[in-house]
């Protein structure tokens, strides 16, 4: 009886299916973690070493935000004026038009709620400045803590 040896053939082909599969998972990883990471508030923070801004540079747009909550920029004849969120919005939104390398600082109070502070850095992001500095005492001096 003689033998016959099949010869199978080789094939040259890569199967896809398995990467596929791979790449439809990472897929819906990122369709799932990517709105979740566009949710921040963009914030350059100092480091602890602050230093004070230079005055030969143009003065800074300030915000103030009161222990009440009500907001107010540095601009115009009243500049303690309580201003709405629209306002402040449509002034600095202008002012960054006109002058893009403006500095744009936050002035809180020290008892402001931090939600109110959150909200005036969306506010500012929303007019389009790309940073925000937050001012401190200058004095250095901690102050004691406060119990409620």
């Amino acid at each position: 009886m003689a033998r016959h040896r099949i010869r199978k053939k080789l094939i040259g082909e890569i199967n896809v299916v398995p990467y596929i599969d791979v790449m439809l998972v990472l897929l819906i990883i990122f369709m799932i973690t990517a709105p979740l990471l566009a949710q921040g508030v963009k914030v350059d923070l100092p480091s602890a070493d602050a230093k004070p801004l230079d005055r030969k540079s143009q003065e800074p747009l300030v915000v103030s935000v009161t222990q009440t909550g009500e907001y107010s920029l540095n601009i115009g004849e009243t500049p303690d004026k309580p201003l709405d969120e629209e306002s402040i919005v449509n002034i600095v939104a202008a002012v960054m038009r006109l002058k893009p390398q403006t500095q744009v600082l936050i002035r809180g109070d020290r008892d402001a709620r931090y939600g109110d502070i959150v909200y005036v850095m969306t506010l500012l992001q929303n007019a389009g400045v790309p940073g925000v500095g937050l001012m401190t005492d200058p004095s250095g001096a901690p102050r004691k803590r406060r119990n409620k």
